[in-house]
């Protein structure tokens, strides 16, 4: 089970919130004893981009051998 202020990986593409498959996020709430997740994803200068609850099978933990990849957001903030 992930853990508030726990970054996580997005495990699918989220287009109605500008959000891609292997974006990550930081956990701010978890819910139903970690059946879902409220999530964060923010830009690399800390404006959020959304906010969004996501079940446990939308998200996967962060990867020991695994890096940040930046990408710019088609909206731009």
């Amino acid at each position: 089970m992930m853990e508030e202020h726990e970054s996580l990986v997005l495990a699918t593409d989220l287009p109605d919130e500008s959000l891609k498959e292997g974006d990550i996020g930081t956990v701010v709430h978890v819910q139903k004893d970690g059946a879902a997740y409220e999530v964060e994803f923010m830009t690399l200068d800390g404006e959020t981009v959304a906010t969004v609850t996501l079940e446990k099978h939308q998200v996967r933990p962060v990867g020991r051998c695994q890096v940040h990849h930046a990408r710019s957001l088609e909206w731009g903030p």
